[in-house]
């Protein structure tokens, strides 16, 4: 689908602004959004200063955000930093810095031989099918403990079943890799990657992935990269819309931060991209020894002990995690919707992974349209009105030819049964079609 005209889009912004004046913030004073104190000099930041186009009236919307809550309206609804909440890959960037940070290790050597060659100790999720499989192809390669040569010739297959079992959670036989988890607050091949890190500390995953990162910026859109016996995608890129946007929204006084299902210290890196610092990202978390170095298990959120694995930042984990480092929220309540006065008032996401902290949003919610069934049956239904969507800005996806099974399957459950969406007020949400692409 095409971007519309100038002139349809001017129209289009126009009414958007007009819409989002009075359901962004309906208990505010009517005034100009961004007029400041008399007598002062204070200057709201502007979206589209580059030129970089948003679809349809989007613009508008995050400006009218950035008017209403940036630090310049004296009528904004609180005195509190508002806080910005934005998935990572796929969100801020195209392409997965997770899968870019894996694809280097595998290439670089840098996965260790488990403890005693058990593959068993890197998940409790694998099922003994994946274990039997990894030990068969990577066994003799190493002693526990020692770096795998999967960049070498030798080491080909082993790379090859890694790969197998992180890209498809399942066997270069076929045979499922994972089994046993509650689908709403992990994914064991998610979790796999800062798993297998074990052995290094956070201070060498960084270095690890600023030679990853370069590599992908430098290489051209498109570019492949030689993984094991097979090609990866090679690439990644920040988009400049995100990029444009986290700058405004810090700039108007936002508390901006990232949460993203890729390892700590790989998110941490690349969000140095777009001026985010290490202390306002969470990704997942490994315990590490005393000396520093990561092991094989997790941090906990909630009600979730460390160690136990079983809570990542994955759609329910991410509110979780959420609540706990940016509101403070300790135990069990760190699972809960919070009041609003304790949720983010803007989220940005892709995928059916980022859900729950979407929908805690009080005030906007941006979605770039990667066709994902229940994040798009809820985006879609836009049943508080508080939901915009954006196609991808590189490589936008075509229309999905079928509408959304909102009605029937849009909804995975704790052990992956599907069924319908469900509005808050349990109503269900009825099959959507594909509109912005």
């Amino acid at each position: 689908m095409t971007r519309p005209s100038s002139v349809r889009r001017l129209q289009a912004v126009g009414a958007a602004a007009a819409i989002a004046a009075g359901t962004l913030v309906a208990a505010a004073p009517a005034a100009p959004a961004a007029q400041a104190h008399p007598g002062s000099h204070c200057a709201t930041p502007r979206l589209n200063a580059a030129g970089a186009p948003w679809y349809g009236g989007n613009q508008a919307r995050l400006q009218q955000l950035i008017d209403d809550y940036g630090t310049c309206n004296p009528y904004r609804p609180s005195r509190n930093k508002p806080v910005a909440v934005f998935d990572w890959d796929n969100t801020v960037v195209k392409n997965d810095v997770g899968d870019a940070q894996m694809f280097w290790l595998l290439r670089n050597g840098k996965i260790r031989q488990p403890a005693g060659g058990d593959w068993t100790s890197t998940s409790r999720f694998l099922t003994p099918a994946a274990a039997q499989a990894l030990a068969e192809a990577c066994g003799a390669l190493a002693k526990p403990g020692a770096p795998l040569p999967t960049g070498t010739p030798e080491g080909v297959g082993c790379a090859d079943e890694i790969n197998a079992v992180y890209g498809t959670a399942a066997t270069r036989a076929a045979a499922p890799a994972f089994a046993g988890w509650d689908r709403r607050t992990t994914e064991p091949a998610y979790a796999w990657l800062p798993q297998l890190m074990q052995g290094w500390t956070a201070r060498e995953i960084r270095g690890f992935t600023a030679a990853a990162r370069a590599e992908n910026l430098a290489a051209p859109v498109d570019a492949k990269q030689q993984v094991g016996s097979t090609t990866a995608t090679g690439w990644v890129r920040y988009y400049d819309q995100q990029k444009e946007l986290i700058g405004a929204l810090r700039k108007a006084g936002f508390d901006v931060w990232i949460s993203s299902a890729s390892p700590q210290p790989v998110v941490e890196v690349w969000a140095e991209g777009v001026g985010i610092d290490a202390r306002h990202v969470i990704g997942i978390r490994n315990t590490t020894t005393y000396g520093g170095k990561f092991t094989s298990h997790l941090q906990g959120c909630g009600s979730v002990a460390d160690g136990a694995d079983t809570m990542i930042t994955y759609i329910d984990g991410k509110r979780c995690w959420i609540n706990k480092e940016i509101f403070g929220v300790r135990g069990a309540a760190a699972e809960k919707v919070q009041p609003a006065s304790r949720r983010q008032v803007f989220a940005a996401g892709d995928s059916d992974t980022d859900i729950s902290f979407l929908r805690d949003a009080t005030a906007l919610r941006l979605v770039v349209n990667r066709n994902k069934n229940e994040l798009m049956c809820r985006a879609y239904d836009n049943s508080d009105g508080k939901w915009i969507v954006n196609p991808m800005f590189i490589q936008p996806k075509k229309q999905k030819a079928t509408p959304y099974p909102c009605a029937t399957t849009g909804f995975t459950g704790r052990d992956g049964t599907p069924g319908p969406v469900l509005r808050g007020d349990t109503s269900v949400i009825p099959d959507q079609t594909d509109s912005v692409f």
